[in-house]
């Protein structure tokens, strides 16, 4: 089949089409559309792994400006890496639905049960490993904005060595989920990235 100089290799497993390759012709050369799509894939995997430009050149075969040139195409905006941690929280896919049109890169945001469900579906040395794993990649931000007690927030504080921005919803404990302002939410990470 022909499309607008595209073209689709068809095959059929179990009598159902499955496209396998999109190709298209530029002058004399055939192009794989989905192959370069898998590299830029792999390539920025990588790189959200912590390789540098050069290793990702390096690992898949491509020249290391061609790294920078992809991340500045694809970039939405520079600034301070921001984290959240929200519990326990009644509008909870209000607030995650917000942090990611606010660019916000990791964020983990729990109802009262599911907090509970978080500790209790492990062994002692698996959620000892997940908090541990946590604690290690919000090292890696500037900014964590915790939304919280007022007790999770301070043991937050001495657990890293980052600015830890607190929102208290309340005293410890807190047994039932709390309602947050998004707009207040919105107002403070847009402050926070502008800094």
């Amino acid at each position: 089949m022909l499309i607008i100089g595209k073209i689709f290799v068809h095959y059929f497993v179990h009598n159902k089409e499955v496209i396998a390759m999109e190709i298209i012709r530029i002058g004399e050369k055939i192009i794989d559309c989905k192959k370069i799509i898998s590299v830029i894939d792999k390539a920025l995997e990588l790189r959200t792994q912590g390789l540098s430009q050069q290793q990702v050149a390096e690992r898949l075969g491509l020249d290391r400006p061609f790294i920078s040139r992809l991340e500045k195409l694809g970039e939405v905006r520079r600034g301070r890496k921001i984290a959240v941690i929200a519990f326990p929280i009644k509008n909870k896919q209000e607030l995650e639905e917000t942090l990611k049109e606010l660019g916000v890169e990791f964020s983990i945001v729990l109802t009262e049960k599911e907090r509970w469900r978080f500790v209790s579906d492990k062994n002692g040395v698996e959620l000892f490993n997940t908090i541990m794993d946590i604690i290690a990649r919000l090292r890696t931000y500037d900014t964590v904005v915790v939304i919280g007690s007022n007790y999770r927030i301070r043991l937050t504080e001495a657990l890293l060595d980052k600015e830890v921005v607190g929102i208290e919803i309340g005293k410890s404990p807190i047994e039932d989920d709390k309602y947050v302002d998004l707009k207040k939410i919105k107002e403070l990470i847009k402050k926070l990235t502008l800094e």
